[in-house]
Order: C-alpha cells, then structure tokens, then sequence
C-alpha cells in the first residue's frame, strides 16, 4: 500500500487503483450481496412465523391462550410468570414477547434481560443470547448467573478459553453454585487442563452430589463440543473421585462409560492407587468386554454395571 497525502491506492492486478475507485467496489460489492443477505433473513423470519403458527394451532396454546394476561394492565410480575410458563411449555417465541412485556412494564431489568438470553440460548440463537448476557454484566457485574451464562454462550461458540474465564468470574462472585463448578470443569476438559477440571468436579461434587448424574447437561447446555476423548477422559476423572471416596458402584458406572468412548481403562487405573487394586476386578473384566462389543456395534452377551442408576455420589 503507498500512502500520499490524503490519498490512497491499492494494488489491483499489477497496477494501482484509487481508493475511491475501491471504495466505490466496496459499496457495489456490499449492494449486490445484500439482497442475498435480506433474502436469508426472510426465509428465516419466514420459517420461524410458520413454526409459530403451527404451535399456535395446538390444543395446548388454546387453552394457555385464554388466560393469557393484558400487556397493557399487567403488573410486570404477572407478566414475567405468563412468559416463565410459555417458556416451561414449549413457546419461545411467545416467552419472549412477555418477557418484553414485562420490561416495557417496569420489570426487574437484570433478571428480564437474562431470562430473554436464556430463551434465546435454548432456541440456538447463540448471538442474540450473548448480546442480552453482555447487557447484563455491563448493568451488574456482580450477577453471577448471567456470568455463568455467558460462559455457556462462549462454549456452545467453540470459545473454551472465553468460558472459562467467565465461569471463574461467575465462581468468584458466588462459589456455593454446584453447576458453575460443574461448567468450569467442562471447559478445563476442553482446554485440556485436566488438573483444573478433577478440582471443579470435585467441588461441584461436594456442593451438589447428584450434579454429574445429568446426562451431559450442565446449566441447560449441551457438552456436546467434547470429543470422544474427552468424554473418556472426563468420566475416568469422575471415577477416580469415586473411587478415593470408596464408592464402587459409582466407580464402575464412570468406568464403563470410559471405555465405551475408547479409553484403555485397565491401563489408566494402574497410574492410580486408588484404581489398581480393581484393575483385575471380573468386574472390570466384564465391563471391558462389553465397551468393546458395543464399540463394534455388537450387542455384549454380559450386562456391564454401566446401565446401573448412578447412585448419589458423596465427596469428603
């Protein structure tokens, strides 16, 4: 690029273009490709409308429909419940309008601004969810949900580093939350600090035993950016807690779950003291046996301990 004065030129096959001309390039580019843009937001306005109808036609909608609060004469509080409910139901999109409704009424704005991320999150709309979170940590930044949520925005975007310095932010404002500890692990996993994530888990796990007994759901969202491996490496973690804690089923269960996702778990557990001795359990046996059937599609002959109920886990 030269620069004179005020004007510039650009390269442009071998010779040099004025950039005004480029700038006039610019413009034409963004002209021609906004109708194309436009017309990808109407289809997407156009199947939302559509799905919204549909819903609008169920049994359910018309009986929630009759008592449907007043916008205009509604408390805020009355409002805010209506859309809690819409949400619970299955109608986002209505959950929305009363969300809405109730700021335009006075509402709690910190609490109305998160509910509407939450929604828009729950539909996938990743960055209409972000901007509501960012608008309410800028209100409060002492709010430790929105934190946490805002995190799981960053991890559902593939943007591990991003979430796990927003559920440390949301730990440090309130550290008797099993699910930011439970979320904080998960992304540890995905930036490969397994060291951080055996600590989250295990405090999760003292704030609320049953937290990992969800299948893969933390806070709503979906862990479904893991890999295979880190899913292996994730219940391998879990049963090492348990097994420090003397919990055998609990440990087997996670087992079982690392060697379905390919983990050499006999291997693994000799690093372990706590492990080893159950290296050569027959129970350990059989649940290697049955990954290894189920990873090649075969249907294992012996139940594994893995399609037991994960008992209540307790960590002193």
């Amino acid at each position: 690029m030269r620069l004179s004065g005020s004007t510039h030129s650009l390269p442009v096959a071998g010779r040099l273009l004025p950039a005004a001309a480029w700038w006039l390039l610019l413009v034409l580019g963004v002209m021609l490709l906004a109708p194309r843009l436009a017309a990808q937001q109407t289809a997407l306005t156009t199947t939302t409308t559509m799905a919204r109808e549909r819903a609008h036609e169920s049994d359910q909608w018309k009986e929630i429909e009759q008592h449907l609060p007043n916008p205009a004469t509604a408390t805020p509080q009355a409002l805010e419940l209506q859309a809690d409910i819409l949400r619970a139901r299955r109608f986002p999109d209505d959950a929305l309008d009363y969300y809405r409704y109730a700021l335009d009424r006075g509402g709690n704005r910190v609490v109305l601004l998160n509910k509407l991320g939450l929604t828009e999150l729950e539909m996938r709309n990743v960055e209409l969810a972000r901007a509501y979170f960012q608008r309410v940590v800028k209100i409060n930044r002492r709010f430790a949900d929105a934190w946490n949520n805002l995190g799981a925005v960053e991890y559902l975007d593939h943007g591990a580093g991003a979430a796990v310095s927003d559920y440390k932010h949301a730990i440090k404002l309130d550290r008797r939350q099993a699910v930011f500890h439970a979320n904080l692990a998960t992304a540890d996993f995905e930036t490969r600090d397994f060291k951080a994530a055996r600590r989250e888990m295990s405090a999760a796990l003292v704030l609320e035993p049953g937290i990992f007994d969800k299948d893969a759901n933390l806070g709503g969202v979906e862990a479904h950016v893991l890999t295979s491996e880190d899913r292996a490496r994730f219940s391998f973690e879990m049963a090492r807690l348990y097994a420090h804690s003397g919990q055998q089923d609990a440990m087997l269960h996670a087992l079982a779950r690392a060697a379905e996702f390919g983990m050499d778990v006999r291997r693994e557990m000799m690093k372990d003291p706590a492990l080893a001795k159950f290296e050569s359990d027959p129970r350990v046996l059989t649940l290697v046996h049955n990954a290894l059937l189920l990873r090649e599609g075969r249907d294992p002959t012996v139940s594994a301990s893995a399609d037991a109920p994960l008992p209540k886990p307790t960590v002193n």
